[in-house]
């Protein structure tokens, strides 16, 4: 049996869940706008209980949301960059709490080389925003990279496998493509060009979504940072929803409407407004909840060091259309963080409990990049994560070690993320442990060299090291709360943690927030490894 981790919070973590809600709206929902988010803060997120939630929903990266509705189901995707396996996919039966139930993208060099361990030339860039639909028994999945151009997978299960990817138009520079069948049973999809202006246009697809057809596209219209384009079907009209920015209001949603896909989608409304503090709600979903009130599952423009979090928001329907939000005087919306449950609590379990004993990894990982795979195995050492250390592309950049094996963070009142480490394996140049990371990092390892081992904790002040007695295993942890101060702590007993005096910063950067990760790699010759116990990453 695994060694129990103590040196935990007095509160016990264990048990949490996963939540993210859809914001309900009833003629007896309780909407509190965003002058109000300051005096909420403190009283939690997702399903805070008495049949209530609070946005944020996901308090974490989730980049890029779409949400759809099969059946009594939802799933939602999010953008992943260059991590893998690519575009997260999650479900809900409730549109309150959530579960990561796989990735669509198994290998991401199918985009590009780029994405390869040794290249690891697209940060930032990568899987970028996308939608995801369901149509006679199979869904589809289209999303754009910023570099390579527009792809489409499909699969039987929301769960996967996913097909290979289908390259449905091989060129840079295009944005957040959407599809849609229109009542004939024709397939659409809209998409930005960005290089040129920001210009929209709608595409006619073969039949079989393989490709486009040639008398494409058809032109809509262009400005203001198009992006987070999302097509829908209600009631005879066809709507195209996206957002547009400017320096002095942000990023806030429009829409346009037909009474046809190959007609002018001339109507116009604008639906939000950025008021302080709302983060500019504005990439998403707008789906029926199992109450029947309709609901827009969104990510916010803006984030700090947890990245881009998704709230809901309700939406009403007069005269045709939608209205997103605290409805204004003047009709316009704005943000709205707390409401009534959409349906009964389902919860999922939160965090991560990676204990490595399965032949796959939680969904809940994804690796920078595709890793090396010969340099990674489960199998090696049954119940273990070993990890081959190799030299990074760059000596001294940690943004160029391969197989970083990662998972998002959360801003939460309590977070901890512990694993062990056996370091029997290492050899002389070797470097492994826990970090944090996205532009710059943060980390608390073990290095070895003349045939001694050092802890070495990277914070805000820089690199401290202190010498080990011979050991032959290792407890690393990191701590923090809503702030993003980490603090590192380490155990050679498993039972009492030393702390780091230093503390570190969490950061956004490359376009994603924190990540919590384990690291591996040499600065001489490969051939040596460290053995993982386990990643434990738990929070409320």
């Amino acid at each position: 049996m695994k060694e129990l981790i103590n040196g935990m919070y007095a509160l016990s973590l264990s048990g949490m869940r996963l939540r993210s809600i859809f914001l309900s709206l009833c003629l007896c929902c309780s909407l509190i706008p965003a002058c109000s988010q300051q005096a909420m803060g403190d009283k939690g997120w997702g399903d805070v209980g008495n049949g209530f939630y609070q946005n944020p929903v996901l308090p974490t990266d989730c980049s890029d949301m779409d949400c759809t509705k099969v059946g009594d189901d939802y799933y939602a995707i999010c953008s992943t960059m260059q991590f893998s396996p690519g575009m997260m996919v999650m479900h809900s039966r409730n549109l309150v709490d959530w579960e990561i139930i796989g990735h669509a993208v198994r290998d991401i060099t199918q985009i590009t080389p780029e994405l390869d361990w040794n290249k690891m030339n697209r940060y930032g860039r990568g899987v970028w925003a996308g939608a995801i639909r369901y149509h006679q028994g199979k869904y589809y999945i289209v999303f754009s990279t910023a570099d390579e151009g527009i792809f489409m997978t499909s699969a039987d299960r929301p769960f996967g496998p996913w097909s290979d990817l289908t390259c449905l138009r091989r060129e840079a520079g295009w944005d957040d493509p959407c599809m849609i069948w229109d009542e004939k049973g024709k397939p659409w999809m809209v998409a930005t060009y960005y290089k040129d202006h920001y210009k929209t246009y709608l595409f006619r697809l073969s039949e079989d979504l393989k490709s486009i057809e040639p008398a494409s596209p058809l032109y809509v219209q262009e400005g203001n940072g198009r992006e987070a384009s999302k097509l829908l079907f209600h009631e005879g009209w066809y709507y195209l929803f996206y957002s547009e920015y400017t320096p002095e209001e942000g990023r806030y949603v429009m829409v346009r409407r037909s009474k046809s896909m190959d007609a002018p989608f001339s109507e116009v409304r604008r639906l939000t407004r950025n008021t302080p503090g709302d983060q500019e709600p504005n990439q998403g979903g707008i789906v029926q909840g199992p109450d029947h009130q309709w609901y827009f599952f969104l990510c916010h423009g803006k984030g700090g060091w947890e990245g881009r979090m998704a709230s809901l928001l309700p939406v009403t329907w007069s005269e045709g259309w939608p209205r997103i939000g605290d409805i204004q005087e003047d009709g316009i919306g704005t943000m709205v963080w707390k409401g009534t449950m959409p349906g009964k609590s389902n919860p999922y379990p939160m965090g991560v409990q990676e204990d490595f004993s399965r032949n796959r990894f939680s969904e809940a990982l994804e690796w920078n990049y595709q890793p090396r795979p010969s340099y990674y195995s489960l199998s090696a050492r049954k119940g273990w994560l070993r990890m081959k250390a190799f030299q990074p592309l760059r000596a001294g950049d940690f943004l160029s070690v391969g197989n970083i094996l990662t998972t998002r963070v959360f801003k939460t009142q309590l977070n901890e993320a512990v694993t062990a480490i056996d370091l029997s394996g290492m050899r002389n140049g070797m470097h492994c442990g826990l970090c944090h990371f996205t532009k710059e990092a943060g980390k608390i390892g073990v290095s070895k060299r003349g045939g001694k081992l050092y802890l070495e904790c990277l914070t805000d002040n820089g690199t401290k090291e202190i010498p080990l007695r011979p050991i032959r295993k290792i407890w690393l942890r990191s701590t923090w709360g809503k702030e993003g101060r980490s603090h590192f702590s380490y155990s050679l007993d498993g039972k009492t943690f030393s702390t780091i005096e230093d503390a570190y910063q969490l950061k956004r950067g490359l376009d994603r927030g924190d990540r919590i990760g384990l690291y591996c790699y040499t600065d001489s010759t490969e051939g040596g490894y460290a053995d993982f116990d386990y990643l434990h990453y738990q929070l409320r």
